[in-house]
């Protein structure tokens, strides 16, 4: 035991000095010290800050480590540990930002958000809530919150915030399922070189027999067999490899002649080494195949369909594509490949009603093709639309609409379809907002709101603030929206001087603030309100919100002393933009 023992120790010592380009980067100490901060900050931005309400200080600790909670906290046990990327503080949270709410909110909160489609500004909110360093909410126990945080960072592809995540938190319940996510995007992606250039930046603590393998099959894929033997021998005498994986890095190592011609889909790595391993690899997925497999089936160009009468793999196929697991032009490659004879192709439309899903979709899609006349390629396009809904396949032809629509261009297509394509055009700018345009006439549009746009100093924003107070008041037929009282709260809120003829508190009286979100800053649920706010910006960005919605909200978040919150819904909501 004690030299089984010191060639373990032997062979780490090794590995440690052979493999340091294979180790992550230091850790990062996201609690930064903050006078040191202080120190560093530009000498412009002191004046804004120090008339800032002052926020609470977090309790400065290290991620993972656990933490004494004092008398004060509001949480039972007398340890516990923090989970997350962001410094609590960097969004105006602290480590208790959760400790007042209740469990079953959020989880019905997440659940509601879960449905929406959240603009740019909503995730952007939702990111900072979810991944700042805090206690979990009451109720709710250190494994489901991570998962919270996991499950969000995974839904949303977030590779580089796992990897962050992986980081800044050594130990945790899930991490081998974040890691294991992490490794596939790469695998999935087919481009090993890349993937494997990525893994290196992961932090050499993570341990994972999972992400140990695919270290190894990478050093065999650079060629540096005798480092990938080391690690091979370290994990089975760890025993953390597996008979499967053995027998495949046996073979790409030379050691063993031939392979098993077992094609494994337990994981993706061990479905990819199949791949690689097997002579005239060939796989039929299925609907039961995992979506990883079909993202790398796909993107290493492994569907193929050598019987176009297979309707049930064509089926398949056509759903996978639904849900985005397959590039939609295999299908219409498949579509351009299914025989019809010359009169079918004539009286397609009369016929194609009379076939079977797959073939009317194939017909009008090759009638589509083969006409010249924009009316009736526009024609066709929508039928094969209405086809698509039919059969609950909408997802396949979506983009593919959109790019023939904008092929043919908008002033070509018939009065009669000019709206309908309009609509089916994806602008993929949406969320670009335009070129500021300032406007002193209208309070909320004037060069004051520089001070949080392009960060203009404190007394020249004041010069302005008295100046364009000055001008509009000469206007009697004037009204004060609730898009300038938004922005005059947020002025007070950070220490400028209005005008006394300004009656604040009467234009406040004319819009009403939801109660229960009232209550919420009562019970002191900063993040729970954040949350709220998130739902109630939802798919639309601030500038698309009503005035009163977004003056109630930036209200909430001064009344909280979230400023950077308030600060991203003003810069989009405020501005006019050309």
């Amino acid at each position: 035991m004690i030299l089984k023992g010191f060639k373990i120790f032997l062979r780490l010592l090794i590995v440690f000095f052979i493999l340091t380009p294979l180790g992550g980067e230091e850790k990062i100490d996201i609690w930064n010290n903050k006078e040191k901060n202080k120190l560093e900050t530009n000498p412009k931005n002191l004046s804004k800050e120090n008339k800032k309400i002052q926020l609470n200080k977090i309790q400065s600790v290290e991620s993972n480590t656990r933490i004494e909670i004092d008398d004060n906290a509001k949480i039972n046990e007398e340890q516990v540990k923090v989970y997350g990327v962001y410094d609590p503080a960097d969004y105006d949270f602290n480590l208790n930002m959760w400790s007042s709410t209740k469990a079953e909110d959020v989880r019905a909160s997440m659940k509601r958000i879960k449905k929406i489609k959240l603009s740019k500004t909503s995730n952007e909110i939702l990111e900072n809530i979810l991944l700042s360093f805090s206690f979990p909410p009451s109720g709710m126990n250190d494994k489901e919150f991570i998962d919270l945080k996991i499950n969000w960072l995974i839904n949303n592809n977030r590779l580089e915030l796992i990897e962050d995540f992986l980081k800044r938190n050594e130990e945790f319940e899930g991490k081998d399922r974040a890691v294991q996510y992490l490794v596939d995007q790469n695998i999935a992606k087919a481009d090993i070189k890349e993937g494997c250039e990525k893994i290196k930046f992961i932090d050499s603590t993570i341990k994972d027999s999972y992400l140990e393998k695919f270290k190894i099959y990478c050093l065999v894929f650079d060629n540096k067999k005798s480092q990938a033997r080391l690690l091979l021998d370290l994990l089975r005498e760890q025993n953390q490899s597996d008979k499967f994986f053995d027998d495949k890095i046996n073979y790409l190592l030379g050691i063993s002649e031939k392979t098993s011609d077992k094609i494994d889909e337990k994981n993706l790595l061990n479905f990819y080494l199949s791949s690689v391993t097997i002579k005239d690899f060939k796989y039929n997925p299925t609907q039961k195949t995992k979506k990883e497999i079909w993202k790398y089936l796909n993107a290493a160009n492994l569907i193929k369909l050598e019987d176009y009468s297979d309707k049930k793999k064509i089926k398949d196929l056509e759903n996978a594509a639904n849900q985005g697991q397959v590039d939609d032009i295999v299908i219409f490659n498949i579509y351009k490949q299914i025989p019809f004879n010359l009169n079918t192709l004539i009286n397609a439309k009369n016929v194609f009603q009379t076939l079977e899903e797959i073939e009317a979709r194939s017909l009008i899609f090759q009638k589509y093709l083969l006409s010249e006349d924009v009316n009736s390629k526009v024609e066709y396009l929508f039928l094969l639309e209405d086809l698509f809904k039919k059969s609950k396949l909408e997802n396949i032809f979506t983009e593919k609409l959109s790019n023939s629509l904008k092929e043919i261009g908008l002033e070509n297509i018939p009065e009669k379809y000019k709206k309908i394509a309009e609509s089916r055009i994806k602008n993929e700018d949406v969320t670009l907002l335009g070129k500021i345009k300032y406007n002193d006439k209208v309070l909320h549009q004037s060069k004051i709101i520089k001070f949080y746009l392009e960060d203009e100093q404190q007394k020249k924003i004041q010069k302005d603030i008295d100046k364009i107070f000055k001008k509009i008041s000469k206007n009697r037929k004037y009204f004060f929206s609730a898009k300038d009282l938004a922005l005059v709260d947020a002025l007070v809120k950070d220490g400028f001087n209005i005008p006394a003829s300004f009656n604040e508190k009467e234009l406040a009286s004319k819009y009403e603030v939801p109660k229960n979100l009232l209550q919420l800053i009562e019970k002191k649920q900063n993040a729970y309100l954040a949350l709220k706010i998130v739902e109630i910006i939802g798919e639309d960005e601030p500038h698309q919100l009503d005035p009163e919605t977004i003056y109630f909200i930036t209200s909430l978040l001064n009344e909280t002393n979230l400023i950077k919150i308030r600060n991203k819904v003003l810069i989009s909501a405020l501005p006019q933009r050309v």
